[in-house]
């Protein structure tokens, strides 16, 4: 698929990956282990690396977390897992860096919250010891405000210019202005200590939909850095999705964004990688990037009284899944692949023949049969009661045909 253009014409390099200079949007995700615990660490990034996420994050909060990073550095090269991992530093994130120079080497980004990073007198100092420390190590850094830790001496410094104002703005309005400004100037701050300029990120995090929009659109026309693009604390389940949905889409459509995160809480044991899919999917039904083979599923009516059709749906989504890293590997151009599964006649074969290879089940008082096409030809009508482990193998054999196997490395 090819990308919508890109604000940003800038390119940072984190690693393997690239955000920005026009290249396709980056996914990135965040762990939720202790990182002291670096076993347990490297296996969820190695569950996120695997889902697709590019770039993942993980929390340094601690000397034992800052002393993990390397291990956890070590385990993955290990694994065979080579996605960047990026550095979350807050309040502490000066000391620990100095302290720990195997950590500041091991990470491929450091991600600093100018609204934390110190207070008063020591804002600065810190600041700057920060990103002199990614200098030395020739590290891209992430600035990223967020409007729960915002600068509270800045902000109230605009709130009192805009009372005075012969026509103030809404408090809602100076929010906005001052998360913007917080990232540009901590950006311009960042080049005066001698950080290049394509070696930042900017993101600005406030968890309405509304409120990330007017922020993103004011900060891409304000700067020409590259965007790390994501609502924070959008919430569980359906209504997480949706808000992030609804806020990132709006803004890529608009060509703002260069990397996404979908934050979403997860259930209490929940798979921290559905942000991962969440945020792929996104990026694949608006037509920006290509992940995954679709699978395209009716949702059923009164002429599909069986769920036979929704559990081979869902069996052929999740095998679909389940192979992709595989596939990705072995052969090129099988993202670009679509799967129906229909469970009626009236869209069935129709729906069908448009994939690249899809199935139209029997709906309710049909013959219990179940044609299925490939590249737009009916090829085989399966019956019986192994349609599904027969529709499954199908699906196999077009990939090991239809796709060009990738030469040895």
């Amino acid at each position: 698929m090819s990308a919508h253009p890109r604000r940003s014409s800038l390119a940072v390099h984190v690693g393997a990956a690239v955000i920005g200079g026009n290249r396709p949007i980056v996914v990135q995700s965040m762990t939720n282990t202790d990182t002291a615990d670096a076993e347990a660490t490297a296996q969820q990034v190695r569950s996120l690396a695997r889902a697709g996420s590019e770039l993942v994050r993980i929390t340094v909060n601690s000397d034992e977390a800052a002393a993990a990073v390397p291990h956890v550095r070590d385990r993955l090269d290990q694994m065979g897992v080579a996605v960047p991992l990026i550095g979350d530093f807050h309040f502490n994130g000066h000391k620990l860096l100095r302290e720990h120079p195997a950590c500041a080497e091991a990470l491929a980004k450091y991600r600093i919250n100018p609204g934390n990073v110190g207070r008063g007198s020591k804002r600065d100092p810190q600041f700057a010891e920060m990103i002199e420390t990614a200098c030395r190590h020739d590290k891209p850094v992430r600035i990223g405000v967020n409007w729960g830790s915002l600068d509270q001496d800045l902000l109230t410094r605009l709130m009192d210019e805009n009372s005075r104002a012969a026509a103030p703005r809404s408090a809602q309005d100076v929010m906005r202005d001052a998360i913007v400004t917080s990232a540009v100037a901590s950006a311009e701050r960042a080049r005066e200590l001698g950080l290049r300029e394509d070696r930042i990120v900017l993101s600005a995090k406030v968890s309405g939909v509304q409120d990330l929009i007017a922020v993103y659109r004011d900060m891409a026309a304000r700067c020409r850095y590259p965007l790390h693009l994501g609502l924070t604390e959008a919430g569980m389940g359906s209504k997480g999705i949706v808000a992030s949905t609804a806020g990132m889409s709006i803004l890529l459509q608009e060509g703002i964004g260069d990397t996404i995160r979908v934050s979403l809480t997860p259930e209490p044991g929940g798979d921290r990688t559905q942000e991962v899919i969440v945020a792929q999917e996104i990026l694949q039904t608006m037509g920006l990037r290509a992940f995954i083979p679709m699978v395209v599923a009716c949702p059923g009516c009164g002429r599909t009284t069986s769920t036979y059709f929704q559990q081979l749906a869902q069996s052929i989504q999740a095998h679909v899944r389940h192979r992709m890293p595989e596939w990705r590997k072995a052969f090129d151009g099988v993202e670009d692949m679509t799967v129906a599964v229909m469970g009626c006649v009236v869209n069935g074969p129709g729906e069908s023949k448009h994939a690249s290879i899809g199935i139209s089940l029997p709906g309710t008082g049909e013959r219990p049969v179940a044609p299925v096409y490939e590249d737009g030809e009916k090829t085989v009508t399966l019956k019986g009661e192994r349609i599904a482990e027969e529709f499954q193998a199908l699906v196999e054999r077009y990939v090991e045909r239809r796709f060009v196997r990738k030469a040895a490395p």
